[in-house]
């Protein structure tokens, strides 16, 4: 079952194989655009051909070989954009291309039936990409699931119950009305790129007050029936809009994002407490683009009812791929009397790898020296101890926008320059907070108030105050931290970095933030690596189990 996401941003790929998700990937990370496109709708029609063939190659299918393809958008199901209130008078091209996905699927993909492919409505494939894919201890055991974005066919919101791979919708909320517009128009406002830069305003957010909480509660809330109104206000009457490009903002600016913030949290729990007085469910599972609102889903856990909340890890759009393929897998299994459940979501890291050989290859092509240490571990360790920046590239790359430690930049968390330093070798704003990874065993000793283990990074913890003085460099301005515990028996490789480093250091944690520079698709292949390498002033690059230190590179040749 390939699952295809392509109409709206963040074009990708998923492969379900006999019920076991084989492969995901992001058509950003081959075609080397971030979120492979813009949400416009003179691109719907844009398909992740190279995602698509990649996910078929890795698992050596041929596309005549495919039960089915599900498409994450049903345009029978769409409204004219004037009839849901939004301003698109090019808004049909997305229908129009929708229902010729088919055929354009077939063209890309020659010898696929046309027929084979299903549509799958938007917000049902993102409800299946965490309900079907949670790992909840009892198969088939119901959980509540909650979708907010920006736009689907005609609503923003869905709020609904799994059971046995059959989904209940409970609420949905039509459109105009939308949280995720509300923010991405925030986001525009702020001179930030709209439907990309969501996340740089929640980081500015911490950085002011809430005082114009009091107007947003007015004109944004939760219903009696479990949907929302959001009114998109005129921003320059809170602050001044804020010019692309420009890197000063101001304490105005940082008021509002702290206020629409606020808001956001406060009804995300109002909408999540109405569903599980619907259902009394213990788990909440996650989707959509705001779900990757790590501050907003960590009240959740906090403040409603539910023991369990999971979060997709692919929360956006990327993710309705995978979803798409898991609901047309429950579909098609119900209908022909065969088990409905795909295996539960156990890794983000489903894209591309490449094997110890290829990787010693590629950098014999390149002419790079390094080594094969027998202790990695202990070198990059001693690295990051000496305050080096390493570039780490291990294993199968990450599915969603979050670095997980196969495509990582590392750093000490002792030295409280490391948060300006990382930032400028990203080329990205200082108000930018960069997480830490930590050993899952010693979580609890310096995080609290989230959920642990938080493998995913799609939480918010506050800092122990005995280690703020200790790790500053992973402490954001309002005392907390986006942690990623490392768990020996998934990641051997990093966790022994990070249990080396705790002996020379005292500290079981390392700063992580992503493997790009600023406006640049998360690094995917060995060349990415490479260039990355060279343009920036890191001190070190593993690639698996090779080492590239700077110094080396005035030497000629290469060992293994």
């Amino acid at each position: 079952m390939l699952g295809v996401n392509a109409l709206f941003h963040d074009p990708s790929a998923a492969l379900v194989v006999d019920g076991r998700l084989a492969a995901a990937a992001e058509e950003e990370r081959f075609s080397r655009r971030k979120h492979g496109k813009r949400p416009v709708p003179f691109s719907a029609w844009e398909l992740p051909e190279l995602s698509m063939r990649w996910c078929l190659e890795y698992a050596g299918l041929a596309p005549q070989d495919l039960d089915a393809v599900a498409y994450s958008f049903d345009p029978q199901l769409a409204k004219p954009a004037e009839d849901m209130g939004l301003d698109d008078p090019w808004d049909h091209l997305r229908r129009l291309y929708a229902e010729r996905a088919p055929e354009f699927i077939a063209s890309v993909l020659p010898g696929l039936d046309p027929s084979k492919v299903h549509f799958i409505a938007h917000h049902v494939a993102h409800a299946a990409s965490a309900a079907l894919a949670a790992p909840i201890p009892q198969p088939g055991r119901p959980a509540s699931v909650l979708v907010l974005d920006g736009r689907g066919e005609q609503a923003s919101h869905l709020s609904g119950r799994y059971e046995a791979g059959r989904l209940d919708t409970l609420a949905t909320q039509q459109l105009p009305h939308s949280l995720g517009l509300l923010y991405e128009s925030l986001t525009e406002h702020l001179g930030f790129l709209r439907s990309s830069d969501e996340f740089k305003v929640m980081a500015l957010a911490s950085y002011g007050r809430p005082r114009h909480l009091g107007w947003f509660r007015e004109n944004v809330f939760a219903t009696e029936t479990g949907g929302f109104e959001a009114s998109i206000p005129e921003w320059s009457e809170f602050a001044p809009a804020r010019p692309k490009g420009d890197g000063e903002w101001s304490g105005a600016h940082a008021d509002l994002a702290c206020s629409v913030q606020a808001r956001l949290e406060e009804v995300l729990v109002d909408l999540a407490t109405w569903l599980h007085a619907r259902t009394g469910d213990s788990t909440l599972c996650l989707a959509g683009g705001v779900a990757l609102n790590c501050v907003a889903n960590s009240r959740l856990w906090r403040e409603t009812p539910f023991d369990e909340v999971w979060v997709q890890p692919a929360a956006g759009d990327a993710g309705t791929s995978l979803g798409a393929a898991l609901q047309l897998t429950a579909d098609l299994a119900r209908d022909n009397g065969g088990p409905s459940l795909a295996e539960p979501f156990t890794t983000a890291a489903l894209g591309r790898g490449w094997s110890d050989d290829e990787l010693a290859a590629a950098l014999r092509t390149a002419a790079v020296p390094f080594t094969t240490p027998d202790d990695l571990a202990g070198e990059v360790a001693a690295l990051l101890a000496a305050n080096g920046v390493i570039a780490w590239f291990d294993g199968r790359s990450e599915f969603g926008p979050r670095a997980l430690g196969q495509r990582s930049l590392l750093a000490h968390p002792g030295h409280a320059a490391n948060l300006e330093r990382l930032n400028d070798v990203k080329g990205r704003e200082q108000f930018r907070p960069v997480a830490p990874m930590v050993l899952a065993e010693r979580a609890e000793q310096i995080f609290s108030e989230g959920p642990i283990p938080s493998p995913y990074m799609l939480f918010v913890h506050r800092v122990a105050p005995e280690w703020v003085d200790r790790i500053p460099a992973v402490v954001h301005v309002d005392g907390t931290a986006r942690i990623q515990t490392v768990d020996e028996a998934t990641q051997p490789r990093l966790a022994g970095v990070i249990r080396d480093f705790d002996r020379r250091t005292g500290l079981p944690v390392v700063i992580n933030t992503s493997l790009n520079t600023a406006g640049r698709p998360m690094v995917d292949a060995p060349r990415d690596a490479l260039e990355l390498f060279g343009s920036t002033p890191v001190d070190a690059l593993v690639l698996g189990p090779h080492l590239v230190r700077r110094a080396g590179l005035t030497t000629q040749g290469s060992s293994s």
